[in-house]
């Protein structure tokens, strides 16, 4: 019997079935290679898939939802217009504008508080704000603001008082006179909201002021523990042929210490706040170790090998203090 892939090109072989080892085309009734048969079996399973999926009709729904988003979108538009008819409900839509406005301008151009500054100058009030002094109250309201910012009446307020701390000493205005035209401006204030106003800032600043140098002692407090501790994990026999006995040795550490000490007190704060005070601390010891009368006790390689930083961050680190306190042999403390 014939093989039908390549001499029948009229019958398609839509219905095969395997007789003994061969298969044959129920409709022609000749034989199918097996390569036929598995293009039959593909073909079949295609057409059964094809049976079992059903899709869905989304046109009228979705002419359903445009027409119930239009319906949403109007009748919010009418029951906004119903409420700003009432004077209540305005004056509290006007206010959260202006909030808007004074929030992006907590982070761009400073419209609103310098519009406030200008409108106080011209009822005779602030007229002494120069530019030196526009950007300390800018400065000292942003800074208050990044850690107090809740309310658009508080941020007025805090703003109120920041201007009227910056001008009271060098004004003939009085405070009362002061919240007079602040009321004329549209701010709600007295006196008794002003001074508590005015101890936030304060304690604001305060607290500011004393996280730095706290966080500065911190830091140099570890510089100083991490210093004592490579130091004396320094082993004396592999210097010992600078020294004439131990009791030479213990006391230059304690001479080194006491200098560390002195250097730590003179270096800003802004040197050491971002950095690795272990590896600041590698270098320091380089540092101090190049002041001393005989430079080869301290070697890069001794240091490396008690820190566990590599040379090369010790040597950054020891430019690093060089650019801040100069040459280590025309050190003078």
């Amino acid at each position: 019997m014939q093989t039908s892939d390549s001499k029948n090109s009229i019958c398609d072989h839509r219905y095969i079935k395997k007789d003994s080892k061969r298969y044959i085309c129920q409709t022609c009734k000749h034989e199918v290679s097996v390569r036929g048969y598995l293009k039959y079996l593909r073909e079949k399973d295609n057409q059964d898939m094809e049976k079992d999926i059903s899709f869905e009709k989304t046109t009228s729904r979705s002419a359903n939802y445009s027409d119930s988003q239009r319906n949403y979108e109007r009748n919010i538009k009418i029951s906004d217009s119903k409420a700003l008819q009432d004077p209540m409900i305005k004056g509290k839509y006007e206010r959260i504008k202006t909030l808007s406005k004074w929030f992006r301008d907590y982070e761009s151009d400073f419209t609103e508080q310098k519009k406030t500054i200008e409108l106080l100058k011209s009822h005779g009030i602030g007229l002494n704000i120069d530019n030196a002094k526009y950007k300390g109250i800018k400065d000292m309201y942003l800074r208050f603001n990044k850690y107090h910012r809740h309310s658009y009446q508080n941020m007025v307020i805090i703003f109120l008082a920041i201007i009227w701390m910056e001008i009271r000493e060098t004004t003939n205005i009085r405070i009362e006179e002061f919240i007079r035209v602040s009321k004329e401006l549209g701010h709600k204030i007295n006196k008794k909201m002003l001074n508590n106003a005015m101890l936030k800032i304060k304690r604001t600043e305060k607290m500011l002021t004393k996280s730095s140098v706290n966080l500065e002692q911190e830091i140099k407090d570890r510089i100083k523990i991490v210093f004592q501790k490579d130091v004396n994990n320094i082993p004396y026999e592999r210097i010992q042929e600078y020294f004439t006995d131990k009791f030479q040795f213990e006391k230059m550490r304690i001479d080194m210490l006491l200098l560390a000490d002195k250097i730590l007190k003179i270096i800003p704060y802004e040197h050491i706040q971002n950095l690795n005070y272990k590896a600041f601390t590698a270098g320091l010891i380089y540092y101090i170790g190049q002041t001393l009368d005989n430079k080869k006790i301290f070697t890069q390689s001794l240091i490396e090998s008690v820190t566990k930083f590599s040379s090369t961050t010790i040597r950054k680190k020891f430019h690093v203090l060089k650019g801040i306190l100069g040459n280590p042999h025309k050190l003078n403390i």
